[in-house]
């Protein structure tokens, strides 16, 4: 009798440790918070520009790791319009983001590099040397990206 109440404790000691590893569930919910709210929504800008006839709207959603994430509608007068998203970072006073998005109703998705300068609260789309390799689309290392060329300059707008 005496050694099966010592096989029953020495069975039950695991389990009651076991039970006790489970760790504090409100600091684990803290971290995730913690970790959520850094990536949160910091600021939420949006732009116009427009180029005769032709207007862009942009979004521009940054989040407090600066992933910067968003919309961006090409209006073209006579073309299909472009409706895609944006995603991509700053690095200095350069937004560059991949812009995936459909040309008119076509089914097709497109993905292209964008920079856009920001200069005076305003961001100017530039034009730079494009190539892809292996399906991806990048701007050419060495190659300056010109931004006096860019046909939009977006300032900003009440977002609606």
């Amino acid at each position: 009798m005496k050694k099966s109440a010592l096989y029953l404790a020495l069975i039950a000691l695991p389990l009651a440790f076991s039970c006790n590893q489970g760790g504090d569930k409100s600091s684990e919910l803290k971290d995730s918070t913690m970790i959520d709210s850094a990536d949160a929504q910091v600021s939420n800008e949006c732009f116009i520009a427009i180029d005769g006839v032709d207007t862009a709207h942009l979004n521009v959603i940054t989040s407090g790791k600066g992933k910067v994430t968003g919309g961006l509608v090409i209006k073209y007068h006579e073309k299909a319009t472009n409706d895609g998203l944006i995603d991509g970072k700053f690095r200095g006073d350069t937004l560059f983001v991949d812009y995936t998005f459909k040309i008119g109703e076509n089914k097709a998705i497109y993905k292209n590099p964008l920079a856009l300068l920001k200069k005076d609260g305003k961001l100017v789309l530039g034009v730079g040397q494009i190539e892809t390799s292996l399906g991806r689309s990048y701007f050419v290392k060495g190659k300056p990206i010109n931004f006096e060329r860019g046909r939009f300059t977006f300032a900003p707008t009440e977002c609606k």
